[in-house]
């Protein structure tokens, strides 16, 4: 089915789904939606990969608007104030641009590299304001992303993100760790890493933000919201996996859910894609049963008070958000062209990076 009718890039040409990533349920049960805000988005992420010289302006010509980043979030956060939406989107091409990082990083050798990376990062994120002009511009950039995410909710919610995010720095590294010395992970050692790389409780975080509302802990781990929004996050990554399998073969990488089933649990190629496929499925089947408790748990909220009021709105909003997860996080992987290896003139070189990277410098 082409993805085209649903489409938010300015392409002309119809997107084909293959036939073994096509989810009928999610065409049929899960409207695509998109932010007004969206070709501003655009335009703006485009200028802060130039002023952050996170990407050579002949990259960002050639493939920025084409990596679809900016209609990932503009399809995701739904409602949100203009402002966080850009940060919120900036952050997202700069968390691709981090993962590039470390696949070249691995590809060229360069362990020290990436520790001063990772130390880089880590303190950056307690104290961004001091690193908006590190002379890496990935920590700069990073730090810049950080800074305004801090300037919307409370203290309380900045060092919650804090802490989410040490979590995924530290489980990249764990990754590039395993990648370096050809570690394949078991399924179940995967599965628990990848919440970390993926960055589950991240994107998450930045519902509330987006919801114009910090939510207390008591509803927050309420499994009423956790669960919807845990198979939200679930699907997305192990999407993912289906999707950049044949780019993550190409390069000899040892983290996919795929390649985790065929080391470990003996499967064939063919039998561990029927796999993947069966618990993609069940995420999506789980979170229509959890979505409903989502949303009576958002009603039984509004108590007659102001603040009950208010939480159960953003609560819906934030429920809702994670059912549009799954039609933008769709067809992204069938637009960007992240994905597009057999396009590549080298399947293990993707045409959107710098062969070296700044690591090498």
């Amino acid at each position: 089915m082409p993805a085209f009718p649903y489409s938010t890039t300015s392409t002309t040409t119809a997107v084909p789904v293959p036939p073994s990533l096509a989810l009928p349920v999610i065409e049929a049960e899960f409207p695509r939606q998109l932010h007004e805000y969206w070709p501003q988005l655009q335009e703006k992420t485009r200028g802060w990969l130039l002023e952050k010289r996170l990407m050579p302006a002949d990259k960002v010509e050639e493939h920025a608007d084409s990596l679809c980043y900016t209609d990932l979030m503009a399809g995701y956060y739904i409602g949100a104030p203009d402002e966080v939406l850009q940060a919120i989107a900036d952050f997202s091409a700069w968390f691709f641009l981090w993962d590039d990082r470390q696949d070249r990083d691995v590809v060229h050798g360069r362990p020290a590299a990436w520790e001063r990376l990772c130390r880089a990062l880590h303190t950056a994120l307690d104290s961004p304001q001091d690193h908006l002009h590190h002379q890496d511009p990935l920590v700069a950039g990073f730090a810049d992303s950080v800074l305004r995410f801090y300037s919307f909710p409370s203290a309380r919610w900045n060092a919650r993100f804090a802490r989410h995010f040490h979590a995924v720095i530290d489980a990249y590294d764990r990754e590039f760790r395993n990648r370096t010395g050809d570690v394949v992970p078991t399924v179940e050692e995967y599965l628990a890493l990848r919440r970390f790389t993926f960055a589950h409780w991240i994107w998450t975080d930045l519902l509330e933000p987006s919801a114009g509302c910090e939510l207390p802990d008591t509803v927050r781990k309420n499994p009423a919201y956790r669960r919807p929004a845990l198979l939200s996050q679930e699907f997305a990554a192990w999407y993912n996996d289906l999707c950049s399998l044949p780019k993550e073969l190409a390069g000899d990488e040892v983290h996919n859910l795929g390649i985790s089933l065929v080391k470990h649990d003996g499967l064939s190629l063919e039998e561990a894609i029927a796999d993947m496929r069966g618990r993609i499925e069940e995420c999506v089947s789980g979170f229509l049963a959890a979505e409903q408790a989502g949303l009576a748990f958002a009603d039984g909220l509004a108590d007659g008070t102001v603040r009950g009021k208010e939480l159960s709105s953003a609560v819906r909003a934030c429920v809702g958000n994670m059912r549009n997860w799954f039609s933008s996080v769709y067809w992204f992987h069938h637009e960007s062209g992240r994905y597009r290896v057999g396009n590549w003139e080298d399947p293990a070189t993707p045409p959107y990076v710098e062969s070296e990277g700044e690591g090498g410098k």
